[in-house]
């Protein structure tokens, strides 16, 4: 019988009870190299909320002076979770906030609008759909950490100072 037939059974099944122990774990040398897999902290939509400002709020060269400065702003955050402020249903970029579960406030990281929103001032809510590249309304009052955007109700915004009439120009 010749070695290497002797790792086979008379059916022809591998004897592995005898058979080369090469690959066992303790003949493999312990990785040390980087560690590719990360452990999941708290779930963060940073990601999405960079998506969302770069290809659907302030896409284009005309918006690249602020949204570079948006998001420069998030990156300093030490938040997890984002949200963007619209100024009505019409999805108009107006600042980016971030939700704090166990005080229930959104606080503003950058742009225009209140410094602290409470979830009572909230009117809309809205998720945003990286394929689509759009956000659509959320039929919910409840403020999660799916939410990507919201509105706040209309008398919240500062109204527009009223300007003095001009005076009409002289017929030639």
């Amino acid at each position: 019988m010749s070695p290497s037939r002797g790792l086979f059974t008379q059916n022809g099944d591998k004897d592995w009870d005898t058979g080369s122990t090469a690959s066992s774990p303790a003949s493999i040398p312990e990785y040390t190299g980087p560690r590719l897999y990360k452990e999941p902290s708290a779930k963060s939509n940073k990601f999405i909320i960079h998506n969302a400002l770069s290809h659907c709020c302030l896409a284009g060269k005309v918006n690249e002076p602020q949204k570079s400065k948006v998001l420069e702003d998030i990156e300093k955050s030490t938040s997890n979770h984002f949200l963007i402020l619209f100024r009505d249903s019409s999805c108009q970029f107006r600042a980016v906030y971030t939700f704090s579960p166990d005080t229930e406030e959104l606080t503003r990281v950058a742009g225009y609008g209140p410094r602290t929103i409470s979830l009572a001032m909230i009117e809309e809510i809205y998720k945003y759909s990286s394929d689509r590249k759009r956000f659509t309304q959320i039929p919910s009052k409840t403020m999660s950490m799916s939410v990507d955007a919201f509105t706040i109700q209309g008398h919240l915004w500062q109204s527009k100072r009223p300007t003095t009439p001009k005076k009409a120009g002289t017929p030639k």
